[in-house]
Order: C-alpha cells, then sequence, then structure tokens
C-alpha cells in the first residue's frame, strides 16, 4: 500500500477551506499539478511499447491517481483549478513527446517533474505546521510527497545519475513552475 493511500480516511479536525488563501492557492496548484501528472502517464502509455517501461508509467498513474482523487474529494471545488482541460493537454504532451523519443527521455522527464514537485509540497508541509488544526492535510502532503520522491528516485535510477542535468529537465523544471504559478491564480 502507497502511504497516499492509508487504509482510513483521516477524520479532518479542521475543513479545508478554513485554511488563509494563501494556502487553498497553493492546494489548487496540487489539484492541476495532480491532473497533469495522470495525464504524463497517459501521454506515457499512448505512445510507448516497452513493457519495462509501460509498468513504469501504469504504476507511477496510479499512484498519482490517488493524489488527485484526494483533490478532487477534500478541496472544495470553487478551490480546484479551472484550468484543467489545459493541465490534462500539457501533461498528455510532456508524457507523449519523450515516449516518441525513447524511454530515457521518459524517466529523465519524470525525474524532472518530480524534483519540482518535491520541493513544492515541502514549502506546502512547511506552511501547514502552522495550523495544527490542519495536521491531518500536513501528513496527507507528506505521504503525497514520499510517493513523489520515489517516483523521482525510480525514474533516475533507471537513467543514471544525470537525470537531472541539461536543459531539458531545466525546461521541464521551469514550465511546471510557471504551471504552479497560473494554477495557483486560476
Amino acid at each position: 500500500m502507497s502511504l497516499a493511500e492509508p487504509a482510513l480516511r483521516p477524520v479532518p479536525s479542521a475543513p479545508v477551506d478554513a485554511l488563509p488563501e494563501p494556502i487553498l492557492r497553493e492546494l489548487r496548484s496540487d489539484h492541476a499539478g495532480e491532473l497533469g501528472a495522470v495525464w504524463i502517464y497517459h501521454g506515457v502509455l499512448a505512445i510507448a511499447r516497452d513493457p519495462e517501461l509501460r509498468a513504469f508509467a501504469e504504476a507511477h498513474r496510479r499512484a498519482e491517481q490517488a493524489h488527485l482523487d484526494f483533490f478532487l474529494s477534500e478541496l472544495p471545488s470553487r478551490w480546484q483549478s479551472r484550468l484543467a482541460p489545459l493541465w490534462r493537454l500539457a501533461g498528455f504532451v510532456l508524457g507523449a513527446l519523450p515516449a516518441l523519443v525513447g524511454t530515457h527521455a521518459v524517466y529523465r522527464t519524470v525525474a524532472a517533474v518530480e524534483a519540482f514537485v518535491d520541493e513544492h509540497y515541502r514549502v506546502q508541509i512547511d506552511m501547514l505546521e502552522a495550523h495544527p488544526g490542519h495536521a491531518w492535510l500536513r501528513e496527507r502532503l507528506v505521504a503525497f510527497r514520499a510517493d513523489e520522491l520515489h517516483h523521482r528516485d525510480d525514474a533516475a535510477a533507471r537513467v543514471g545519475a544525470d537525470a537531472l542535468d541539461g536543459l531539458w529537465a531545466r525546461i521541464v523544471m521551469g514550465g511546471s513552475a510557471a504551471g504552479a504559478e497560473l494554477a495557483r491564480r486560476v
């Protein structure tokens, strides 16, 4: 069982929408990011034929779907990103294009995306430290971050230590940062 999928659903001691607006905007970006992540793996699966790569994509897609399901159920709809079609398209393209290039390109892409997500979740976890009534949410984000670190490390191990080097990694991480900033706003 993934850390993101606890056996029992925690009982929130405070509703998500009681959080300050800056944190809700961060959670909106999480919703957008997890939606995009699911679609990255849809893009990979639409193109890739390599059985090992397909198994990698399917396993990680399931974890990302669990994260997305959490945000769909716990984040009030008014705080979910209104740009869902854009995140689906962007994710699909970010998965399909590297899959056209080859397995190493996919692994490098996943490693770069997850390197961004690691820091993104860490900032939010730190922000939630000041809100003890939302310890349940903080714990969930800690579990999601652990999953994302596993995805990053799994991808990087498949292509070597230089997975986060180079122009492509900077483009992917920069695009992820720009997407997160847009999602905070819309």
